[in-house]
């Protein structure tokens, strides 16, 4: 993994922050759930896990079975995802991230998910992390990362120009959302090392946060 080594200091109006693999490491939920799912279909698992990372389930499921009907994928999607906001065994933070949440209070951000509300509550709280007020989850979006939709209503929800804000992503899906948003990208653990954020950090141990005074955010990375 190729991790920030040079310190870098990054200027922002706002922060978007995705959630699994960001904030919140799920990926022993992610993996058992979706690859139950993989058997199911006469998948591959390890296939399924390159595209699930980042974006809803149903969007997944496009990619994985093209020819079913869209109703089929988003009532399975219904099914895993109340699978997965029961199932929190292994949830537990990202390093840093809870005092880097901490940090960030009154300050311009947003968590930006493919998660929906019930599915991002359960994860952030068996995280012990504090979910922040502005929160675009997958109800309030109508399609799912890759699409920008999500950061570009964050930036709205915050009132700041795009070009304005840092997306803090560990996926492909996520990323590229991101850029094609038009912002900046810090890239957070090895996932996100393939995909050419704009820096990449180990964990949230890496950066810190800083109010301006402007109003902005000045942001330590590495």
């Amino acid at each position: 993994m190729t991790v920030t080594t040079v310190p870098t200091v990054l200027t922002a109006r706002a922060l978007l922050l995705d959630m699994d693999g960001t904030l919140v490491n799920s990926d022993a939920v992610v993996e058992r759930i979706w690859r139950r799912w993989a058997e199911r279909h006469g998948l591959e698992g390890d296939e399924v896990m390159k595209v699930a990372h980042g974006r809803q389930g149903h969007a997944t499921m496009a990619l994985l079975l093209p020819d079913r009907p869209m109703e089929q994928n988003h009532a399975d999607n219904a099914r895993m995802l109340a699978e997965e906001t029961a199932d929190v065994d292994g949830v537990v933070p990202i390093a840093g991230a809870g005092r880097f949440l901490e940090s960030l209070r009154g300050l311009p951000h947003a968590l930006v998910t493919s998660a929906d509300v019930a599915l991002s509550t359960a994860r952030m709280a068996a995280a012990g992390l504090e979910l922040p007020e502005i929160r675009i989850t997958a109800e309030c979006v109508g399609a799912s990362k890759p699409d920008p939709e999500g950061f570009l209503k964050g930036a709205a929800e915050l009132g700041v120009d795009p070009a304005q804000c840092v997306v803090f992503e560990d996926s492909a899906a996520g990323i590229a959302a991101g850029r094609s948003a038009g912002m900046r990208v810090v890239g957070v653990g090895a996932r996100a090392d393939f995909h050419d954020p704009d820096v990449v950090v180990r964990d949230l141990t890496q950066v810190r946060a800083e109010p301006t005074t402007d109003g902005g955010i000045r942001l330590y990375v590495g």
